[in-house]
């Protein structure tokens, strides 16, 4: 698994990052978004939201479990996993509608452990101060992590 890290010093450049993984993104791709509350999820979900060509706004859908935005030739489905704590058949069978034929963002994703798709990518967000993020993008093809390991003066690039 190969992995890239950056650290962001603003919403702009976390939705960057996200626009630049988003970019190389088909339907039928699954990206797990984790990390703790306040880290950015949502931000990084509505950049890359915005790169597929959402128009409308991106909320959380933490209270609705999931939304599905029209983009630019893609559907793009972004599920808020918060409140649940596994998933049942019935579960998943109200979930399933959402990957159909989009590329789908999973908040929150440890919930649905073993009974998800297998992921593109898994984005994990932490704090590394109150300004600055850290993101962690794991992904089986080193190819997906070349887009967002680009130079850009709003990040910083770790190891």
């Amino acid at each position: 698994m190969a992995h890239a890290r950056l650290e962001t010093a603003s919403q702009e450049a976390t939705e960057a990052v996200a626009a630049r993984l988003a970019r190389a993104l088909a339907p039928g791709d699954v990206v797990l978004v984790s990390g703790e509350l306040g880290a950015g999820k949502t931000t990084f979900v509505r950049g890359a939201c915005r790169a597929l060509g959402v128009t409308v706004r991106v909320t959380s859908p933490t209270f609705t479990i999931g939304h599905r935005y029209p983009g630019a030739g893609v559907d793009v489905s972004h599920l808020d996993l918060y409140r649940f704590r596994g998933l049942s058949a019935a579960e998943w069978g109200d979930l399933e509608p959402y990957f159909d034929d989009a590329v789908v963002f999973v908040e929150w994703p440890e919930a649905g452990s073993g009974a998800l798709p297998e992921p593109r990518a898994h984005v994990r967000l932490g704090h590394v101060s109150p300004e600055v993020r850290e993101i962690r993008v794991d992904a089986a093809e080193e190819s997906l992590l070349q887009g967002i390991a680009g130079a850009d003066p709003g990040l910083r690039h770790g190891d």
